[in-house]
């Protein structure tokens, strides 16, 4: 495989997981990070998470880590990049920012990729000049774990430079998928946020807690969603049961069409989760480390499971 020099935008905890899993798979990986504090302490959270996982011997995590270089200018980082991803807040403006910038200090033949979980990847690069090598390539949390990328093409897109991507994105083991037009959430989190909408509609009716809506989902047809999709599973129990269910249910399902009114008084009130202590429930500090330790053995046992 020929190695592609890989420049990262943003350092955070998507930033850093996407860099380790270009850099595992061989290639170099520049990231740029403005906050000095941050930029420190990357290098050191990348060995603590190759260390979680069965990599080899420590040479070979010094090998990983050493393919990766840290900058404070964005010009820097990108100069002689073949692949740009941004990976900054949710910002729309400041990602517009970001990739004109890339643009202007990138080679021509860059390609300059938005990981945004839901902003259309149309309006990020409307002010680039060459909107044909630009695309989305959404990744998921943990970035280095999941093996699902989003890539988004946009009417300006060239089908080489999702080829481009698709490929590389599929040399390094991740599970690419085509969204062939782009609309907010692309397709992950819109299934996904249609399911914590309901979720969140049935606490605040009253028909159950929020410890028991996360039970059922992992209980029942969660275990199934990892070998079963929703339209697999339609198709297994059958189309007709699928549209009887449907002319039951559908009409009770929620329909507020902005955030409900339990989230806003949440968020309002400072319960913002984990990081709070308390959002939907209420959270110490050594379940929080628990679930996360659940999380990521789950998801290693899953990775393994697959390369057999």
């Amino acid at each position: 495989m020929t190695h592609q020099r890989i420049a990262i935008i943003g350092a955070g905890m998507m930033g850093q997981g996407i860099a380790q899993a270009f850099a595992v798979a061989g290639h170099p990986v520049e990231i740029q990070e403005p906050d000095a504090v941050r930029r420190a302490g990357i290098l050191d959270r990348i060995r603590r998470t190759l260390g979680d996982q069965p990599l080899g011997d420590p040479g070979q995590h010094t090998a990983i880590v050493d393919r990766i270089r840290l900058h404070e200018m964005l010009e820097e980082a990108v100069v002689a990049a073949d692949i740009v991803i941004e990976a900054v807040p949710e910002d729309l403006t400041l990602k517009q920012r970001i990739l004109a910038a890339a643009e202007a200090a990138a080679p021509p033949h860059a390609l300059l990729a938005s990981n945004t979980s839901v902003i259309p990847i149309t309006r990020i690069m409307e002010p680039l000049r060459d909107r044909t090598r630009a695309l989305g390539t959404h990744w998921w949390n943990p970035a280095h774990l999941i093996p699902l990328v989003e890539v988004v093409r946009t009417r300006d897109t060239a089908d080489a430079a999702v080829a481009a991507m698709t490929g590389l994105l599929s040399s390094i083991g991740k599970l690419p998928v085509e969204v062939r037009k782009d609309v907010p959430g692309f397709i992950g989190n819109r299934l996904q946020h249609a399911l914590w909408r309901e979720a969140i509609a049935l606490v605040q009716d009253g028909v159950c807690d929020a410890e028991t809506v996360d039970t059922v989902v992992k209980a029942s047809f969660g275990r199934r969603l990892a070998v079963l999709g929703p339209l697999e599973n339609a198709d297994l129990v059958g189309t007709d049961l699928t549209l009887a269910v449907h002319g039951h249910v559908l009409p009770d399902l929620d329909r507020t069409p902005g955030p409900q009114p339990l989230l806003s008084e949440l968020v309002a009130s400072g319960r913002l989760g984990m990081k709070s202590g308390a959002g939907f429930r209420v959270w110490s500090e050594g379940q929080r480390e628990e679930v996360a330790a659940r999380l990521t053995a789950h998801l290693q046992r899953l990775d393994e499971l697959e390369r057999r």
